[in-house]
């Protein structure tokens, strides 16, 4: 397990869910994302696994949601347009509290898009993205290792809150290659599966998993327990990386694949003697709003740079202090290139002379 390999990062997220002790795999073909499905099609076998192609999206995430009842980690994956169509089984999964991996390497744009790099399923990942209220823990990888490393606390965390997961990447993460250390899964104690159905044996009590609640007052008190389970992933588990934030007095934030050309751009700035800092989010739910106020008690200037017209924005707005500035550079799926780290360093160079 001390080897380094060389990898893309759909099979990374794929090596890593294996790892994690994923057994059940269940999706549908569609591109950026088709190498999961192909490299658990291959490896899942040989280890006693199951992998099903769907006869669609909407048959793999009701596929997922019968194998997470049963107790056992499983995951899906699929690209945009697919992850809309698992929304309603994502619904479902959140209001029976079921754990699951779900990975979305985003496609570009609205309908059926393009396959170029893009981050335009924030508000879709972060928001719930189907009927009820809800929300997903979302893990957003910048890298192959964190394609591995990102893969197996998904797991972890949905298991621990019993909320479904999804890691969110896109086409430059999922196609390219680099460096990845593959180790095994971390020690975590996790809660028994006191719930899963698993047949009645000799328990008095019957196991039940559903999200119909028909008593008077039983569905509301069920979402103030979804809704104290979002609070508790608030308080214990944003996670973010920081860059530089003691001394600057601009703050860049960006994710996944912008956050690698934004940490050059940044550099780039440190190194012409501009005061700039960066942090990046590495949960986008939850979102490290307490990062963001702290950093910006003294620096008043955040930069957030997204592949999209600006989604990730608005929690940086409602994370910062209250006289802090937000500003916001990105390009629209579909802009059919990605900005270069001389292209974002001018942004900082010209935010850095605006006055507050």
């Amino acid at each position: 397990m001390d080897q380094r390999l060389f990898v893309k990062g759909n099979e990374a997220v794929a090596m890593g869910a294996l790892a994690a002790g994923c057994r059940y795999y269940f999706g549908y073909p569609i591109t950026p994302q088709s190498d999961i499905p192909e490299y658990m099609a291959r490896e899942l076998p040989p280890l006693g696994g199951t992998f099903i192609q769907a006869e669609s999206e909407i048959g793999a995430i009701n596929m997922l949601l019968g194998a997470s009842a049963c107790g056992v980690r499983a995951m899906t994956s699929s690209s945009s347009p697919g992850i809309s169509l698992k929304q309603e089984g994502l619904s479902y999964m959140a209001g029976s509290e079921l754990p699951g991996l779900v990975v979305n390497i985003c496609r570009s744009g609205p309908g059926l898009g393009g396959i170029d790099a893009s981050q335009a399923d924030y508000f879709q990942a972060v928001k719930g993205g189907g009927h009820g209220g809800y929300h997903l823990i979302v893990l957003a990888p910048h890298s192959v290792q964190e394609m591995y490393d990102l893969a197996m606390l998904a797991f972890d965390l949905s298991d621990q809150y019993r909320i479904p997961a999804m890691l969110l990447g896109d086409s430059v993460i999922g196609q390219m290659k680099e460096a990845l250390t593959p180790h095994a899964r971390p020690q975590v104690t996790l809660p028994a599966k006191d719930w899963a159905v698993e047949g009645k044996g000799t328990r008095s009590a019957q196991r039940i998993v559903k999200s119909l609640y028909l008593g008077d007052g039983e569905l509301e008190a069920h979402n103030w327990k979804l809704h104290r389970r979002y609070e508790l992933l608030r308080e214990h588990e944003a996670r973010w990386e920081a860059l530089d934030v003691e001394d600057a007095e601009l703050i860049v934030t960006a994710f996944g694949v912008t956050a690698r050309i934004a940490k050059s751009a940044v550099r780039m700035a440190r190194a012409a003697g501009l005061k700039v800092g960066m942090i990046r989010p590495i949960t986008l739910f939850p979102f490290p709003g307490a990062a963001f106020a702290e950093a910006t008690r003294n620096a008043k200037k955040v930069l957030c740079f997204e592949l999209n017209t600006g989604q990730m924005v608005e929690d940086v707005r409602l994370s910062v202090a209250r006289d802090a500035d937000v500003y916001f550079y990105g390009r629209p799926p579909g802009a059919g290139s990605l900005p270069t780290p001389e292209e974002l360093y001018a942004q900082i160079a010209a935010y850095c002379r605006r006055s507050a």
